[in-house]
């Protein structure tokens, strides 16, 4: 598992952020920072359960994409990802009216140019990678049963 404590029926918020040509990505983490620092001291008890926060890194994989052959995606360092993870929609929909986390998400508003639509997710699967004796087992299993 890879976020501890996550429940089979949790859900996932998704918030894009595409940051005004005025800002930068300083900015952004600053802000981000003071939010997720909030809803960890004031939510972990109310079902807030993990979250991450990813920078569009500018890749674009040819090899996993199929709508082109782009090289470098033209929102490089200016779009980011907050996913957060909760216990259910209502704990998530109530941590938003808290007074300590609305002027904390008005300031992350202020950097975005796409206005802000939060998202959210059931999650189907999540995994971590196999250590080295656990991925030669699992070979060895394909192998054996792949005829079967």
């Amino acid at each position: 598992m890879l976020i501890h404590g996550f429940p089979s029926d949790g859900i996932v918020t998704v918030n894009r952020v595409i940051l005004k040509p005025e800002y930068d990505v300083d900015d952004l983490q600053e802000r981000v920072a003071m939010l997720c620092e909030n809803v960890k001291t004031f939510h972990s008890e109310t079902g807030f359960v993990g979250g991450f926060v990813c920078l569009n890194a500018g890749f674009i994989s040819n090899e996993g994409s199929t709508i082109g052959q782009a090289t470098e995606s033209p929102l490089k360092g200016r779009e980011a990802l907050i996913v957060t993870f909760w216990n259910s929609f209502a704990d998530h929909e109530q941590s938003h009216r808290s007074d300590t986390f609305q002027p904390l998400f008005k300031d992350v508003l202020e950097l975005c140019e796409n206005g802000n639509e939060e998202t959210g997710y059931h999650l189907l699967w999540q995994g971590k990678a196999y250590d080295p004796d656990e991925a030669k087992a699992a070979r060895q299993a394909k192998e054996r049963y792949a005829a079967a």
